[in-house]
């Protein structure tokens, strides 16, 4: 026999007051602002709007983070929402009690609701929240008296597209009243003439990070890049799966240019398997107009030694924080820019990662000198390379200075394979043990991390810690 929660007493207290809504709404004037998130909800859930529209003209705090409860509902309790602020923001004088700055329509907003509800039975899948009281980063307009925030996201199901629509539409029809600031862009797998309606009537200067993963061919993504052209506080940009033309679908060198406007105003720039990047790699850096904090490159098999030659030696690049290499081919290629550009940035660097790129030893002699000097990192990891242990000792000795460091992992050792590539257990505990040995010579607290070999049957890497304090 299954028993029930009982109710607490601030919720029966809710569910009593909203069974006479005008005497909930005549309450509003002396209800303490922490009643308002318990009671919102409980009005929300059972979709009652009359409440709603009271509580919204009323609302007790600068922020009213709606996205985090759209997912109940919908669109029908929004509408009340919308109403009570269309009431409001009608009034020449707003009441006295209402601070109701911005509307936030994106997924955050989880903990506002846990904090003031108190319920543990509230399911929130969001993580910690964006900041949603910043203004629109165009300075060229003027603060309105309030800010909606949305994020404009489109996937294979277009039950999202009408509540955009409608978003849109409303605040349009209100633009002397509130701003709507569109700050992230997400395309998963749609056809592009679904985004470009919408993209058509907002303001593409607030947008300030855009991920795209669908199988466009070359000529949409130019399309797109015209749009990627006037978002121009752009700061992260990713895409993933873009579909590459043959010779004889090569757009006009008109088309390209459009392309290349895409990035002129990026700081972080991740890009995953992007195969139309082949060869064309220095068209697209030549393109930055200021320096990236981050770079990000993952899967780029495809990549010659032209581009990666060229990335490295870039100009735009001298500034990095993060440079992240994943999955990309290094093996049978010379180190020296990459030596160049960890020498240019290792004032500035935080965040080294260079896993599973088909290092060999040779090659991270050639970096040890600068990586030394590298001591803002707080992060570098250099996993699934093909190392013998000498060669992971003296990565051990080059970071040992490097005080700042938190993250530190490493490939396990080549003679920790036996000839078919199966770990053998015993001889990787006993380079373990020698591994503490060199870290207890070296007389600081330390714990690193040793990542073997991803295993073709299971898909899995296993990690192992060696620790000395």
């Amino acid at each position: 026999m299954d028993i029930q929660t009982p109710s607490t007493l601030l919720q029966l207290a809710g569910e009593s007051l909203l069974r006479d809504q005008a005497s909930a709404i005549a309450a509003l004037d002396y209800l303490p602002a922490e009643l308002f998130p318990p009671l919102f909800i409980q009005a929300y859930r059972r979709r009652i709007p009359e409440p709603l529209k009271a509580m919204v003209q009323a609302w007790p705090f600068t922020v009213l983070p709606l996205g985090g409860l759209l997912q109940l509902p919908g669109l029908m309790v929004l509408k009340a929402v919308l109403d009570g602020l269309d009431i409001l923001l009608a009034q020449e004088v707003r009441p006295r009690r209402w601070k109701l700055r911005v509307l936030d329509l994106r997924s955050t907003g989880a903990n506002f609701w846990r904090m003031w509800c108190g319920d543990s039975t509230w399911n929130c899948s969001w993580k910690v929240p964006v900041a949603v009281h910043s203004s629109s980063p165009n300075k060229e307009h003027p603060l309105a008296p309030l800010e909606v925030f949305l994020d404009l996201n489109f996937n294979e199901s277009d039950d999202g597209d009408e509540f955009l629509k409608y978003i849109i539409q409303w605040a349009q029809q209100r633009e002397g009243s509130l701003h709507l600031c569109c700050k992230a862009l997400r395309i998963s797998e749609v056809p592009f003439q679904r985004v470009s309606k919408v993209l058509d009537r907002v303001k593409l200067e607030c947008i300030q990070e855009v991920e795209v993963n669908c199988t466009w061919d070359l000529p949409t993504l130019g399309t797109f890049a015209l749009y990627l052209g006037h978002m121009s506080n752009l700061q992260r940009l990713s895409l993933s799966h873009i579909h590459v033309l043959t010779e004889e679908e090569d757009p006009e060198e008109e088309q390209e240019r459009e392309e290349e406007e895409e990035l002129r105003h990026l700081r972080d720039l991740n890009m995953d398997c992007p195969s139309f990047l082949q060869g064309r790699l220095d068209q697209i850096l030549r393109c930055l107009q200021t320096p990236l904090d981050k770079l990000s490159i993952d899967n780029c098999q495809r990549l010659t030694h032209s581009d990666l030659t060229h990335m490295f030696q870039c100009p735009n690049l001298r500034q990095l924080k993060s440079l992240h290499l994943f999955r990309l081919s290094l093996a049978d290629f010379s180190l020296e820019p990459l030596q160049a550009l960890l020498e240019a940035v290792a004032p500035t660097l935080q965040d080294l990662r260079l896993d599973n790129c088909g290092m060999v030893d040779s090659q991270v002699e050639a970096i040890l000198p600068v990586l030394s000097r590298c001591q803002q990192l707080r992060d570098f990891t250099i996993s699934m390379n093909n190392f013998c242990v000498a060669t992971v000792e003296k990565l051990l000795r080059h970071t040992a200075g490097l005080r700042s460091l938190e993250l530190e992992l490493y490939p396990v050792p080549l003679e920790c394979y036996r000839i078919q590539g199966i770990l053998n257990q015993e001889r990787l505990a006993q380079i373990r043990a020698e591994l503490k040995v060199l870290l207890r010579e070296l007389g600081q607290t330390r714990t690193i991390y040793i990542c073997g070999k991803c295993c073709h049957t299971c898909g899995n890497t296993n990690v192992y810690d060696v620790a000395f304090s």
